[in-house]
């Protein structure tokens, strides 16, 4: 490729970490226009200031911008809706960088036509993510083992219990890790690092560093009836929708954690709760729900035994130079005509 290759920032990202993107390569020419983009209220902020409108002036002048692009940095606005127009404006886009690990749902979502998948590769910010969604899940682990819920109420009680409680500890456990992907896998070493005996599940079955037994989905009943603690780091898709079900639940080891750090569809939510009320389920440590955000009625907010991260476990102050570093590794073997990372798999949408 000896043309000039143009990327459009379509979501915020700080003017000193562009040269990350631009240092790749001369013939990289960055289309940005921060009038045109919502400010970032915190670091990983993709979505910015939910309060920005663009004019129809503007509005137009983006569209303008994104369709001089050949590769866009961000789906605009993090909208699916706003997939289909922008490749319909642009036949020489070949290329849309999501900030989501899951940005494969966002894809598919926007319903694209077989063409449009076929002129454009969708690459996600997989493993940028994998470090803070493995401590939460460690934490949901440890917190649940450890009583949290019941250390809080007796702390805002002021009572001293006159008996010790028994609590249980991770080197003694089996913990079930469904989905071994980078989260799964990072999470699969910290428990290990803690002595705990991991199971792991994946829809190919071979051996998985840190993963003392690794499964097929199909073994997913006999997983969880010997797991301590189950920690669902599974993407949201139509193979993955509901897997953990009313039968899963009560095929579940009584009194085990949950800690969902995925996507929450994957869970039925009514079977959880009912399974928290009754205490087959000892706790549920949730980054992810099934509606975001969560509705104010729910009785997942007064359940508790359950611990809500509102989708932002991932979040971190480093994720938006590492997402640009993850973008431009990913650029210079799109320049070189190589494979490139965490391409979104078109028929399964992850």
């Amino acid at each position: 490729m000896t043309d000039t290759v143009r990327v459009a920032l379509a979501t915020p990202l700080a003017p000193d970490l562009r040269h990350l993107i631009t240092d790749v390569d001369p013939r990289v020419e960055l289309l940005v226009d921060d009038t045109l983009l919502p400010a970032q209220r915190y670091p990983g902020d993709h979505s910015g200031d939910p309060d920005f409108r663009r004019t129809p002036e503007q509005q137009a002048a983006f569209d303008a911008l994104l369709a001089r692009a050949d590769i866009l940095y961000g789906i605009p606005d993090v909208q699916a809706s706003t997939l289909a127009p922008a490749i319909a404006a642009n036949p020489r886009l070949r290329w849309v960088q999501a900030m989501a690990a899951g940005g494969g749902s966002t894809v598919k979502a926007a319903e694209l036509s077989p063409e449009a998948l076929a002129q454009v590769t969708f690459t996600t910010a997989a493993g940028v993510h994998g470090g803070p969604l493995a401590e939460f899940a460690l934490f949901g682990v440890l917190a649940g083992f450890k009583g949290l819920d019941r250390l809080q109420r007796d702390q805002a009680a002021h009572h001293w219990p006159a008996e010790n409680y028994l609590m249980r500890h991770i080197a003694e456990s089996t913990v079930a890790v469904i989905g071994l992907g980078g989260i799964g896998q990072e999470t699969a070493r910290l428990l290990n690092a803690f002595g705990a005996t991991v199971l792991g599940v994946k829809r190919a079955v071979e051996p998985v560093e840190h993963v003392d037994e690794v499964f097929a989905t199909a073994d997913l009943p006999t997983v969880v009836g010997r797991a301590d603690a189950v920690v669902i780091t599974l993407p949201g898709t139509e193979q993955t929708e509901n897997l953990y079900d009313a039968a899963m639940i009560a095929a579940t080891k009584p009194g085990a954690v949950l800690v969902n750090v995925g996507r929450g569809s994957v869970v039925d939510e009514a079977a959880m709760i009912a399974a928290l009320r009754s205490g087959h389920l000892s706790a549920a440590y949730l980054d992810v729900v099934a509606q975001e955000p969560l509705a104010t009625d729910s009785p997942l907010w007064e359940i508790p035994s359950v611990v809500i991260a509102p989708h932002t476990a991932a979040l971190s102050v480093h994720q938006d130079r590492q997402i640009a570093e993850l973008f431009a590794d990913n650029l210079a073997h799109f320049l070189r005509g190589e494979p490139m990372r965490n391409v979104v798999d078109t028929q399964h949408f992850y």
